[in-house]
């Protein structure tokens, strides 16, 4: 049976099945593998890990975001519920903005991050890798609020690069170029709304966007043809986590294990052992976590994560990190970075380790030719992340 046809309507009586976008990606899939990503089938490559990569730094690729999880939250409690809900300030989000953030358990430690999309007054959309509607449930005893699971509602494209600005003004989407990071904004579309947001997850230029499931053959079809001079690509996951180890951006489950998911508390992080510290706002009166953090603050923290930059060009892939003969942390992500010209890594290390500047020891191990070698070493913590080009804050967007 061709999973073709399968629908959104299946799911109850399947495992996984394919995206709305699936008709268009699947005769680009040269190398006919897919993997499940939540509740869809996803495309590790389209035909080159690597080229899709660079398509993405050069010109500007698209990702397939449906299956990222959506919950719809609505109600005249909504702003009350998510600020009780999550670390940050949401009320700082403003209709027509989105912001990032994580939440975390009554011990500090963090479930998920993700984001909070304000789509019209008292009407949110929390966007994340993981199901959470059971966690969300729970906690909305006493608030008059409506949650949803909308994630088979909304089908996504992530258009991410350098051409992507110039990608979208050939599409028709007037005043695209005037949007800030984070923004909102929504068109009319072939009779229905687009939603655009100034958002992803490359640290490079880029929007994603938002539509029907019905319309998005339409979508699809509509991009790549605005995009034909401007050098698009599909891209799958393999890609992508190139993209995001280089902005430094964390994943659930690779840098951090949602803290429902462990056996051992040890093996949980918080918001401040992830650098989101900033993200923990204690003006709030109450919010999920907020006395063990609080404490945490007093009297510091277990874990940091830091940036690496490593001798070499051998990509140090789940590496210890030592400390003289003492191993103080791990490493999580890792890559040899075309863009920075270096082997690069994300890591959580022992504090009080971890200081920019600090100076550790990583074990690698790699295999050539079915012979396996070591090798030790020297890495730096660097502070920036190893892309962050002026243009992804740029506004109004540069036209490629």
């Amino acid at each position: 049976m061709r999973t073709s046809a399968l629908t959104a309507k299946d799911h109850f009586n399947t495992n996984v099945f394919p995206s709305p976008f699936y008709t268009r990606t699947e005769p680009l899939n040269k190398l006919r593998e897919w993997v499940r990503w939540g509740d869809y089938l996803s495309a590790p490559a389209y035909f080159c890990a690597s080229l899709e990569y660079f398509a993405c730094r050069n010109a500007c690729g698209v990702f397939d975001l449906t299956a990222m999880i959506k919950h719809r939250i609505s109600g005249p409690d909504a702003l009350a519920y998510l600020n009780r809900l999550v670390t940050r300030e949401v009320s700082k989000i403003r209709p027509g903005r989105v912001g990032y953030t994580v939440w975390c358990t009554d011990q500090g430690q963090v479930i998920d991050d993700g984001t909070i999309f304000h789509l019209h007054d008292g009407d949110y959309r929390l966007c994340s890798q993981e199901h959470h509607i059971d966690w969300l449930l729970t906690n909305a005893f006493g608030f008059d609020v409506n949650i949803a699971e909308d994630t088979h509602d909304v089908a996504a494209l992530a258009l991410q690069g350098p051409t992507s600005c110039a990608t979208l003004k050939r599409m028709g989407l007037a005043g695209i170029e005037n949007m800030k990071p984070f923004d909102l904004e929504h068109y009319a579309f072939e009779g229905t709304e687009l939603m655009v947001s100034r958002t992803g997850f490359t640290g490079d230029l880029g929007y994603e966007l938002w539509i029907d499931p019905d319309h998005a053959e339409v979508l699809w079809d509509r991009l790549f043809e605005a995009g034909k001079l401007h050098g698009i690509q599909p891209i799958g996951e393999q890609a992508l986590g190139l993209l995001r180890i280089e902005a430094g951006f964390i994943q659930a489950g690779v840098n951090f294990m949602p803290a429902h998911e462990t056996v051992r508390a040890t093996h949980t992080r918080s918001p401040f052992e992830l650098g989101l510290g900033w993200l923990v706002n204690f003006d709030k009166p109450v919010f999920n976590g907020r006395r063990a953090l609080l404490a945490e603050k007093r009297n510091g923290s277990r874990y940091r994560l830091v940036k690496l930059d490593i001798e070499g060009n051998k990509p140090a892939n789940d590496a210890y990190i030592y400390k003289g003969k003492k191993v103080i942390g791990t490493v999580t992500s890792a890559m040899w970075s075309p863009s920075a010209k270096a082997s690069i890594a994300l890591a959580s290390v022992d504090t009080p380790h971890g200081k920019p500047g600090d100076e550790f020891t990583v074990e690698i191990f790699y295999q050539r030719e079915l012979k396996w070698s070591r090798v030790m070493a020297r890495a730096t913590v660097v502070k920036d992340a190893f892309w962050n080009p002026p243009r992804r804050h740029a506004t109004p967007a540069p036209d490629y």
